[in-house]
């Protein structure tokens, strides 16, 4: 194993630590609170930098379900972790309470990509 592939695999591990911290905790706690928020923006943070190793390393994006799923997770990462930091500033209570359905299902949709990854790596 190179060390880009070693060093872009725990990027993406540790995304798959810290998201799942943040939306796990955040459902558990039955509101958004500012901590989760780090977790989030970290998990965003250790995707897109394993994403980015992989890509280069690829020759750029993949146009197969990994590449298109992927691409969509990140987009979805970001829509959640800034709209989330938006529903905390402005302190919208319904908001807070209900955000847990959202990050769930961006949670589960991020799962595609990353057990492809890991699956195809297998191959």
């Amino acid at each position: 194993m190179t060390n880009k592939v070693l060093i872009s695999t725990i990027l993406i591990s540790l995304a798959l630590v810290f998201y799942s911290i943040g939306v796990w905790s955040e459902r558990f706690a039955g509101r958004l609170k500012a901590w989760h928020l780090l977790f989030f923006w970290g998990g965003l943070v250790f995707d897109t930098t394993g994403t980015a190793i992989m890509m280069e390393m690829a020759g750029g994006i993949t146009f197969d379900i990994h590449g298109l799923t992927g691409g969509l997770a990140i987009l979805l990462m970001v829509v959640h972790a800034v709209w989330a930091t938006i529903v905390l500033i402005r302190k919208d209570e319904k908001a807070i309470a209900n955000f847990h359905k959202f990050s769930v299902v961006v949670w589960a949709i991020w799962l595609v990509p990353y057990f492809s990854g890991f699956f195809v790596s297998m191959g």
